[in-house]
């Protein structure tokens, strides 16, 4: 479940939080909070074990997962099964209590879940995969708030789907030569010696869609300084990368969870003030 490791909870929660607050438009309701709050920790945890179970004969050979639990022979395929099973069952529970439309969109979202990891096996884009399946999370939270998905919403979609391309591939690029050896596909992979060009287009991409989302939404200058923040922390990404040293990707892709959180906060001030 990877709970001692929460930056991946941390980086689905702030979109999520994103999507509650623009659709209760600074005042969302708290039970409903508490709810995809709840359902990121399940579905995360959840996310890790079927992500483990599909690499399990693959991580043994990678340096930075060779230890993992199932890649190690520590416990039982059929036992993470069972508890992936029991944590997605907890989130279906969780869904219940609200509309019929979140309902819906939620056996999307365990479809997503459940179908990216083995993406790596026949693709160079998984990271997408994974962008689409965390960014699922922001029309369930329109949904869950407004009982409908505006167009305004999909942009907010969009805007999550593109960052967690983002901060993927900068996390592949720890694993890239050993995912080259053992025949793992990834973005880091599929963009070469060009990744760090690549990932500045897709970090524009993500702060214009950002921008626009701050005009759509009429949030004031605490949003724009939130978003001039997030592109500061761009930056900095961008030069810890330069060298394409594995523990210098690895905190860019940590990161993250500061642009995230500045974002969140800037939408909270924004309404607030």
């Amino acid at each position: 479940m990877r709970l001692n490791k929460p930056i991946g909870i941390l980086l689905l929660l702030w979109p999520t939080l994103w999507a509650l607050w623009l659709a209760g438009e600074g005042k969302p309701d708290l039970s409903i909070v508490f709810i995809f709050i709840s359902g990121v920790i399940l579905m995360r945890s959840a996310g890790c074990i079927i992500n483990d179970f599909a690499d399990r004969h693959f991580d043994t050979f990678v340096a930075r997962t060779k230890d993992r639990p199932l890649a190690a022979g520590k416990i039982k395929v059929k036992s993470a099964l069972i508890l992936f099973a029991f944590l997605c069952l907890c989130g279906f529970l969780l869904v219940l209590f609200l509309n019929r439309l979140t309902v819906f969109l939620a056996f999307i979202a365990a479809f997503l879940a459940i179908f990216y990891p083995f993406m790596k096996r026949f693709t160079h884009l998984p990271q997408v995969g994974l962008g689409i399946a965390f960014a699922w999370s922001v029309p369930m939270a329109f949904a869950a708030q407004t009982n409908s998905i505006s167009i305004e919403a999909w942009l907010v979609f969009l805007a999550a789907t593109v960052w967690p391309i983002i901060y993927d591939t900068i996390y592949a690029m720890v694993d890239r030569a050993d995912d080259e050896k053992i025949g793992i596909k990834s973005t880091a992979i599929l963009f070469g010696k060009y990744d760090k060009l690549f990932i500045a287009g897709l970090q524009i991409i993500f702060l214009g869609l950002m921008i626009w989302i701050g005009f759509v939404y009429h949030l004031n200058f605490f949003y724009y300084l939130s978003i001039f923040i997030a592109g500061m922390l761009s930056g900095y990404q961008q030069w810890l990368i330069k060298d394409g040293d594995r523990g210098k990707c690895f905190n860019a892709f940590l990161n993250n969870h500061w642009l995230g959180f500045v974002i969140f906060l800037g939408i909270v001030l924004s309404y607030l003030s």
